[in-house]
């Protein structure tokens, strides 16, 4: 099937290049785009049964507020000094100017005795805002709110900043856009220049953002079509991943296929054969490597937390799109060009001797044994940091500091508790539909403020702690928490404690609901926790049969996906050792595991099945296990080290973001990758294959020739080869 494949594609480039040209120019023009079926609102990814939705629902129902946010503006002293009567009729006139202003997306700005803090060093002016996320209008009016609110102050002694959360995503916009535009920069530099180095040639430099550019215009339309068609949702960080995926798995199969392209040409064959043969071999790497990431992609549909499950399908259109377009439009081009793809290079034309990858083929031929202990027992030392492993769900921790939003947060502390900023909301239902009782919500509040990590309960309006809906049938109480909102603390206290005595000292007669972001980011957590759990065991048993249907064998598989979970945990290890150890954070983006699992392990199963193909083919040449190792390291060490030298200097870029977490990615993924290609796929899996020897192939025997070698003809010179 592949041979038929490569056959045609390489005799046919022009039929295939068109059909490449007509069907982006079809979906680029009709497809609708990812805007169209985009989610911001994280509370949207959980399912109805968690807690935190269904007090979001029922605020929506009693109150009417299903899409609104905030922002808070921080009004104190600059020399430290208690408010005075006159600093807050200023506060009062900050208030009224913005609520004059008519600014769009402002529903109200109040303030009041209420909202002056105990010590009397701070007061808050709370501004209504209509909508959520990162919506371009809000983040236009938390601009013209500053603009409306600072010459209130201006010579008066008081400072003021305007923060929460959509003023910190407003002030940290600019440095997300930085971050992204050194990164993607960085990428598309990196990887021209170091194939550039590779090949000697601008030609092979360019085919890999080329290839890239094309799917990226392309695959957002297809997901898009079928988002719609199956009424799945997408993510709004799907664009980004799309993107790093895209040159992450291009730039791997590109460099495959050209590695095995300039192996065949220095063999002797003609340019147009030898692209068959090496396409031949390849295109089975290259598809299995595909399934394999297919699969674990897709198994993110079995996540609850809609976060995750959006990114399966669109993933996977994406790397089959990649896939494809490697195995029929680059060939195709590199069919039309011929050897200039590595022009002006002449190294095409000669094996070389004594390389690197030679000597540390005959390391691994040699001492198997020691390379599966040293390089097994590495990944095993950077696993053991693991057990300092902890999650942060406090993003905001992680941004930059000295913008406004930072600053007018800290100045908020010096008056209340750090949770004022997102108050945790408790609502309380009449389950017979009669009115609530206002001295049974006052002691049910009073219960509440006992819950120790609760720092105070917010007044209402009437200053009184509970505030009814219109028919009194529903109440809502604020809590003011006494930590950040999104700490391991935080989240502990609301998910679980908070919770238990809401539930257990609610009136009789009635429901209580714990809302709030806090206890969206609780429920967050606890959906993490439990896809994680489900995704990584089925993912890993998924592609251990694509591994066994590749290798006709039972036992590599084992060893081979044990080979990725290790690669998985000594990556982790090496990012809690680097930024918890030493760096001192409380704890790794609760995001990492699964960004690991999108990047680390389907590229590192890449890594091994380029490999463990290689090892395949080198045995089926009569090669006993020890040499087939030789060998395999010295002919698929060069593409797996190439590959995973460009893709981690494409993550290490991220470490110029300066923003905490797109560094702890980057530096994750760059090591991890590392990781799969140098230590992994390189050593560990060929030693161990060595070590076992025929009993790895068992029961299928793959090692073994198909039939006997066919003598050399004018068509085919010599076997073709895998890796």
């Amino acid at each position: 099937m592949f041979e038929r494949l490569a056959r045609f594609v390489v005799y046919n480039p022009w039929k295939v290049i068109a059909a490449w040209v007509l069907a982006t120019i079809a979906i680029v023009a009709f497809a609708p785009t990812l805007k169209d079926v985009t989610v911001q609102d994280q509370s949207n990814f959980l399912p109805s049964d968690y807690e935190s939705v269904q007090a979001i629902q029922l605020a929506e129902q009693a109150f009417g507020r299903g899409n609104e946010s905030s922002a808070t503006i921080v009004v104190k002293r600059a020399d430290d000094a208690p408010l005075s009567e006159a600093d807050q009729a200023k506060a009062a006139e900050i208030a009224q100017k913005v609520q004059d202003a008519r600014i769009e997306r402002v529903t109200a700005a109040l303030t009041g005795p209420q909202a002056v803090s105990p010590n009397k060093k701070v007061q808050l002016v709370s501004v209504g805002l209509q909508g959520v996320g990162d919506d371009p209008k809000l983040l236009e009016a938390v601009t013209k709110i500053r603009d409306a609110a600072r010459p209130v102050v201006d010579g008066t002694g008081l400072k003021m900043s305007v923060t929460g959360d959509v003023a910190m995503f407003a002030d940290n916009q600019d440095a997300f856009e930085d971050a992204f535009v050194i990164v993607g920069f960085a990428t598309i530099v990196l990887i021209i220049a170091l194939l550039a180095l590779m090949y000697r040639s601008p030609v092979a430099a360019v085919l890999p953002v080329f290839t890239v550019g094309l799917v990226t215009a392309i695959a957002p339309g297809l997901i898009a079509w079928s988002a719609k068609a199956f009424n799945f949702q997408v993510d709004q960080s799907l664009q980004i991943l799309l993107t790093i995926v895209l040159y992450g798995i291009g730039t791997d199969y590109i460099v495959f296929l050209l590695f095995r392209y300039r192996e065949r040409l220095r063999a002797g064959e003609d340019p147009k054969l030898a692209l068959v043969n090496a396409l031949t071999r390849i295109s089975e790497v290259i598809v299995s490597a595909a399934a394999a990431i297919i699969i674990a992609f897709s198994a993110l549909l079995l996540a609850v937390f809609g976060g995750f499950r959006s990114f399966g399908p669109g993933l996977s259109i994406a790397v089959a799109l990649m896939a494809l377009a490697v195995v029929t439009l680059i060939p195709a081009v590199v069919s039309l060009l011929g050897t200039k793809v590595f022009w002006p290079s002449k190294s095409w034309q000669r094996t070389p001797k004594g390389t690197t990858f030679q000597r540390l083929g005959k390391i691994t031929g040699r001492r198997p044994g020691l390379v599966a202990l040293v390089s097994g027992g590495l990944m095993v030392v950077l696993a053991l940091g693991m057990l300092g492993f902890k999650t942060d769900y406090d993003q905001s921790s992680q941004l930059p500091s000295g913008t406004e939003s930072s600053e007018g947060f800290a100045d908020l502390q010096s008056g209340f508790p750090a949770g004022a900023l997102n108050p945790t909301s408790v609502y309380v239902r009449s389950d017979n539909g009669r009115a609530l009782d206002a001295d049974q919500l006052a002691r049910f509040a009073g219960e509440l403020g006992k819950v120790p990590g609760i720092g105070g309960v917010m007044p209402g309006p009437d200053g009184k702690p509970a505030a009814l809906n219109d028919d009194g049938t529903v109440a809502k109480v604020d809590l003011l928490l006494a930590n950040r909102p999104y700490t391991s603390e935080a989240l502990d206290l609301v998910g679980d404690r908070l919770r238990t005595v809401a539930h257990d000292a609610a009136p009789d007669g009635t429901t209580a609901l714990v809302g709030g972001s806090t206890s969206i980011f609780a429920d967050v957590r606890a959906a993490n926790n439990r896809d994680l759990a489900v995704i990584f065991p089925v993912a890993g048993l998924l592609i251990m049969v694509i591994l066994g249907l590749l290798l006709r064998s039972l036992v590599a598989p084992v060893y081979l996906m044990l080979a990725v979970v290790l690669g998985f945990f000594s990556t982790l290890g090496a990012t809690v050792i680097a930024f918890v150890g030493l760096g001192g954070q409380a704890g790794v983006s609760f995001s990492l595991p699964i960004i690991l699992y999108l990047f680390v392990v389907a590229i590192g199963t890449d890594y091994n099945i380029l490999m463990i193909a290689r090892l395949r083919e080198e045995a089926r040449e009569g090669n006993d296990p020890h040499t087939a190792a030789d060998l395999a390291v010295e002919h698929g060490g060069p593409s797996i080290g190439a590959a995973g030298l460009i893709l981690a200097g494409t993550f290490a870029s991220m470490l110029l973001a300066g923003i905490s977490f797109l560094m702890e990615m980057g530096f994750a993924v760059s090591i991890g990758i590392l990781i799969s290609a140098f230590v992994m796929a390189m050593f560990l899996v060929p030693s161990i294959t060595a070590l076992l020897g025929h009993k790895a192939w068992w029961p299928g025997h793959g090692d073994e020739p198909d039939s006997p070698p066919p003598a050399p003809s004018a068509e085919k010179a010599e076997p073709v080869a895998a890796g």
